[in-house]
């Protein structure tokens, strides 16, 4: 019988729990909450519908697409949401604006105006406490670690995860991220890529240094959420994965890069 799963060496994920120090999860706990309480973050996933990867029988559950509410806005709104730019950043003609603003383009939304765009305009917004300790240009190169290092503000702010993150078996790391969702929040199923566009699974760990957060795969609508009881993990971004709404704040750190083959062979002989 087929795989619901496109998973990691037949399985739907991989748990990490055995090479990954449970203790060291319990401390730089301690230390991200404290730091998410006084940093600025961002909000992030409001666009996911209008880039086309959210599971098809998610589209229609009523939670507003960012670029959605960006379509509809009046010359007026448009106009409000325009003033609220980043500094430098220059306002697209009204006509254009659904496609000039917005995730991977040159205008990408301002704190401020993903704020209007949810306060205002009902955009949902499922992550949003959204912060890089590293972070990429494109979503094509969040693999690659070629002249990317740690912010001034992660190193200082996040020691013990930079030297957790640094001591996980990558020979380089593209991108890693704190995804933060409020009470009662949820993410909806959504995959990266598409079955089959590569032939290689996309190689990223996931920390759940707070138990709580439910996030599960789920590649058919009849079936029931595969809820990862991990607190580290590889999964397959191509298969469908989203997060639960639970009544408290949940988060999770995502690291990007390229593990060290040895570490790929020692997983693949545990299959």
């Amino acid at each position: 019988m087929r795989s619901r799963y496109c998973g990691v060496f037949g399985r739907p994920y991989l748990d990490l729990g055995p090479y990954i120090d449970g203790a060291a999860l319990d401390a730089i706990d301690r230390e991200i909450t404290l730091a998410l309480s006084h940093l600025d973050s961002e909000y992030t996933g409001g666009t996911l519908k209008h880039m086309g990867v959210v599971a098809p029988w998610m589209m229609d559950d009523g939670y507003r697409d960012a670029m959605d509410a960006l379509a509809a806005m009046t010359e007026a709104e448009y106009e409000d949401f325009a003033s609220l730019a980043d500094e430098g950043v220059e306002a697209a003609p009204y006509e254009a604006r659904a496609a000039a603003h917005g995730d991977e383009t040159d205008r990408p939304f301002s704190r401020a105006q993903q704020r209007l765009l949810s306060v205002r305009h009902g955009a949902y917004f499922p992550w949003k406490c959204c912060y890089h300790l590293l972070a990429n240009e494109r979503w094509e190169d969040k693999h690659s670690g070629e002249g990317k290092d740690f912010t001034d503000e992660a190193r200082e702010h996040f020691a013990k995860t930079v030297a957790l993150i640094e001591s996980l078996p990558f020979t380089e790391v593209g991108r890693v991220v704190i995804f933060g969702m409020e009470a009662n929040d949820h993410a909806p199923l959504h995959r990266d890529s598409e079955p089959g566009q590569s032939e290689t699974v996309a190689q990223c760990v996931m920390l759940s240094p707070r138990r709580g957060k439910r996030f599960y795969l789920q590649n058919r609508s009849e079936d029931e959420p595969l809820v990862v009881d991990a607190r580290a993990y590889w999964f397959n971004d191509m298969d469908y994965h989203g997060v639960l709404a639970d009544p408290f704040f949940r988060y999770s750190l995502r690291v990007d890069g390229v593990f060290d083959p040895a570490f790929v062979r020692e997983l693949a002989r545990g299959r």
